[in-house]
């Protein structure tokens, strides 16, 4: 039975649905809008209000325990300095998630997930292009190209 079970597994094993959502609230924190399922970005939620309210609480306990959460001290110093002043009035209800276009792949509901008061002029997340070696060294000299 699954009484008083109120999260979701996933199909992963525990340290990967960890792991999972330790990446998912560092880069939620640092992007400020990230694009995931629907089930995900529920589950989300709950990681990531935890850590801003432990940015605003601002102790030393409580920052202790967000760098064993997330995985980059930027961002925790971004949680404890920004996002505690932008949400220092607010009592909870950091996050707000949009439902979006089903995945191609799968069919999957996709959602993303953003904070409420969100700073438009955060970085924006960048896809990496991935370039051959070929084009990254320069040919040598005489060498025909292509071959």
């Amino acid at each position: 039975m699954r009484h008083l079970k109120d999260s979701k597994k996933f199909n992963k094993s525990a340290s990967h649905r960890k792991a999972m959502f330790r990446n998912m609230v560092t880069s939620l924190l640092r992007f400020e809008k990230i694009t995931t399922t629907l089930q995900r970005a529920k589950e989300l939620r709950r990681h990531a209000d935890r850590m801003i309210t432990l940015g605003k609480k601002g102790d030393l306990g409580s920052r202790r325990r967000a760098l064993g959460y997330v995985q980059d001290k930027d961002v925790v110093q971004k949680m404890f300095d920004g996002l505690a002043k932008r949400f220092a009035d607010r009592k909870g209800g950091y996050t707000r998630i949009f439902k979006t276009t089903h995945r191609h792949g799968d069919a999957a509901q996709m959602a993303i997930i953003e904070l409420v008061d969100r700073d438009p002029e955060a970085q924006e997340k960048r896809r990496v292009k991935r370039v051959k070696e070929e084009e990254q060294a320069p040919a040598p000299a005489g060498a025909i190209p292509g071959q």
